[in-house]
């Protein structure tokens, strides 16, 4: 039996941006039930108090969306014994290594180049276009798998915000969540005690600039226009979310029903 999360989310020590999506309104009036899907950042550094806590929920899959540059970085998930670990990762090292390796290690010069005159959102937006666009196959994945077997689940990646939060976005509108539920819950990442910690390879304060946090901020902030761009890409694509369930990622209509059954009160 899966833990009834409390309305006061947890305080996890090392695991950043946990929360559990149950409660979210869909069109039809039903909500997505309690204890069946939760999101978060990576749980590799997840204290043993954290992974008693997240051992409770009962849960069948954790679904980590890092790839293996990001384990590099931060390291491998903690193990919680008799959860499955599905790892699929939504971006390519090779495409954003060089990239965050700057950003890590970069001098000011280096991060107004990549970053100022809003080049930091921009590269946002595209990420987002283009996850949608080239990470069916993940997505159709995901969905399958809920419909079937991987419940209670909680998806992740760095930061819980970016590849996880469109994971999330997903399924709520498969779902058939309100859209404005669904945005309200992406943009809960943006808050202070959420946000990933950011890694810089400085040590003197200058590292740590209110210059610095600024051209960072577009990075580690979670911003409609963001979401708002993934949603736009699949009208301009597929021609609406019926249609991209349907073709782009091969949900039937079957499997929908069967996700519906079994994450909506």
């Amino acid at each position: 039996m899966t833990q009834q999360i409390p309305s006061t989310e947890p305080e996890l020590t090392g695991v950043r941006n946990f929360r559990d999506v149950g409660g979210l309104p869909t069109v039809d009036g039903r909500r997505v039930r309690h204890g069946v899907l939760f999101r978060s950042g990576h749980l590799a550094h997840a204290t043993e108090e954290d992974a008693a806590f997240l051992s409770s929920l009962g849960l069948h899959t954790v679904f980590d969306f890092r790839n293996a540059a990001d384990h590099r970085l931060d390291g491998l998930d903690v193990d919680l014994p008799g959860v499955r670990n599905v790892n699929l990762p939504l971006s390519d090292p090779a495409d954003g290594a060089e990239f965050w390796k700057m950003v890590r290690d970069g001098d000011l010069d280096q991060l107004r180049s990549i970053l100022a005159d809003g080049k930091g959102a921009e590269r946002m937006i595209v990420s987002y276009r283009m996850t949608v666009r080239e990470r069916t196959a993940e997505h159709s994945r995901v969905l399958l798998s809920l419909a079937e077997e991987s419940l209670p689940a909680l998806m992740h990646c760095a930061a819980g915000k970016d590849r996880a939060g469109l994971s999330v976005a997903v399924t709520l509108l498969a779902l058939g969540v309100e859209r404005d539920a669904i945005f309200d819950d992406y943009l809960k990442s943006s808050a202070a005690h959420r946000r990933y910690k950011v890694r810089r390879s400085g040590t003197s304060a200058s590292a740590y600039s209110p210059e610095v946090m600024e051209l960072l901020d577009p990075l580690f902030d979670a911003r409609a226009e963001y979401l708002s761009a993934a949603l736009e890409t699949i009208e301009e694509t597929w021609g609406g979310v019926d249609p991209y369930l349907e073709q782009g990622l091969g949900l039937t209509p079957r499997n929908r029903e069967r996700l519906r059954e079994r994450m909506l009160d």
